[in-house]
């Protein structure tokens, strides 16, 4: 199925605030790793600065598995990134399970992966998709496994490592908002 085809208004309604997808979706093992997760995600001044900044709306779709790892350790940067910038983002989570026909249109590589993250405009056009991983944890990944050692993924990301995938991620953000700024569609609509 063609992405321009799915009714995104429709699924992010259906989608849910972070909080309340880990409470209908998540264990409390689960909770508490994405909770952890979350707490340590900082953001610097200059970072809440560049969102503070931002004035397009972001309806931000993160299709994800309350199980999955990669979520639990992503989509709490995404949250604190969307916290941030409250007047611009409009982050909303949805469990891979309850759409199969989206998870498969946006199967990457051979696979149905997540999360996966579709940045869409105001007015329901897809900006970008992103996912599975920022690259600084594929880099982490390439390091570890690709070299003489395996790691197990239980063991959180350091504080480098985190710093490094916040800033990627907040690039993706800040790349998408120049988008939707210096879009003529928008910027007929705002007059500006």
């Amino acid at each position: 199925m063609v992405l321009s085809a799915f009714d995104w208004e429709a699924i992010m309604k259906d989608a849910l605030p972070y909080d309340e997808f880990l409470q209908r979706h998540a264990t409390e093992a689960q909770r508490q790793r994405w909770e952890a997760a979350d707490a340590r995600v900082n953001l610097t001044v200059a970072q809440r600065d560049l969102l503070g900044g931002f004035v397009r709306r972001m309806p931000v779709l993160c299709l994800v598995g309350a199980w999955c790892g990669d979520c639990a350790h992503e989509i709490p940067i995404l949250h604190q990134i969307a916290l941030a910038a409250p007047q611009a983002i409009e982050l909303r989570l949805l469990d891979r399970d309850a759409r199969a026909d989206l998870l498969e249109a946006l199967a990457r590589n051979g696979g149905q992966r997540v999360p996966e993250v579709v940045f869409l405009s105001e007015d329901w056009q897809v900006c970008s998709i992103a996912g599975d991983r920022a690259l600084a944890f594929y880099r982490q990944m390439a390091k570890d496994q690709l070299g003489p050692s395996c790691p197990t993924g239980i063991v959180p990301p350091g504080e480098a490592l985190l710093r490094e995938a916040t800033a990627q991620w907040l690039d993706e953000f800040e790349r998408i908002q120049l988008m939707l700024r210096l879009t003529r569609r928008l910027r007929e609509v705002h007059g500006d």
